[in-house]
């Protein structure tokens, strides 16, 4: 399956599968469901108590208070999108979103292009343009997508062991400074989340910061080197928290 890096606001990247066409179908058919029962209940009480088709009003007035009544399932998709970052209620039932392929959150301008073109992806080719580029395209984007440089990511299983707190420990392990007990479990999610982003791109101000920063408020010495006695901070917690 085709992953997507999406780089979080503490600039910790992780790694999310590309949704899946089956997936992608079930919440636009659940997003259809809701549309169709709005028509539905619009229908059947306000448009029915306007007397619209009982020939009160004459053609264009119909017209103007069908599109503003409808105007909710018009814009469904890009309403969603853009207030819910990147899901609609089928897409967040489904645990599926619309993220950047670059790694970053969509803009409005991204979701405005996707729904543009879902002319192009859905009614006007029965939707057949939308699943064949599915189908053949690297992240399983429409065309929309394409245009937007997004595609559907699958938010199910997307932490693991790495992007938390907690850390593999050796059944052996032993622990070095006890005094880590002093940190709480967001002062150590923080550090972790620092400790990973200096390590991956190799900021040794970064690192060294850091470690003066445990040293000042946890009392303990630095002995090692620095990315060495984080990452022992690091599983020391783990060791001592998981008791």
């Amino acid at each position: 399956m085709p992953e997507i890096s999406i780089t979080t606001t503490q600039n910790v990247n992780i790694n999310f599968n590309v949704a899946n066409l089956g997936v992608r179908i079930l919440a636009n058919i659940v997003d259809g469901g809701i549309k169709l029962a709005y028509i539905i209940f619009m229908q059947n009480t306000i448009i029915d108590a306007l007397g619209l088709n009982a020939g009160v009003f004459d053609d264009w007035s119909v017209t103007a208070i069908y599109i503003v009544f409808m105007s909710p399932v018009i814009f469904y998709s890009l309403a969603f999108e853009t207030f819910m970052e990147g899901q609609s209620p089928g897409k967040k039932l489904l645990k599926i979103k619309v993220a950047k392929i670059d790694g970053y959150q969509a803009s409005f301008m991204d979701y405005l292009t996707r729904w543009v073109l879902r002319i192009v992806d859905g009614s006007a080719t029965m939707y057949l343009a939308g699943l064949i580029s599915m189908s053949v395209s690297k992240f399983h984007q429409r065309l929309g997508d394409m245009a937007a440089g997004t595609a559907v990511i699958s938010l199910k299983n997307d932490i693991n062991i790495g992007h938390t707190i907690l850390t593999e420990l050796a059944g052996d392990y032993q622990p070095v400074y006890p005094q880590v007990v002093k940190f709480s479990d967001n002062d150590m999610r923080i550090i972790k989340e620092t400790y990973i982003s200096a390590r991956d791109s190799a900021d040794s101000a970064v690192m060294a910061k850091l470690v003066r920063k445990i040293e000042e408020v946890g009392g303990i010495k630095c002995q090692t080197s620095p990315s060495q006695f984080v990452g022992t901070i690091i599983r020391d917690y783990n060791y001592y928290t998981g008791q």
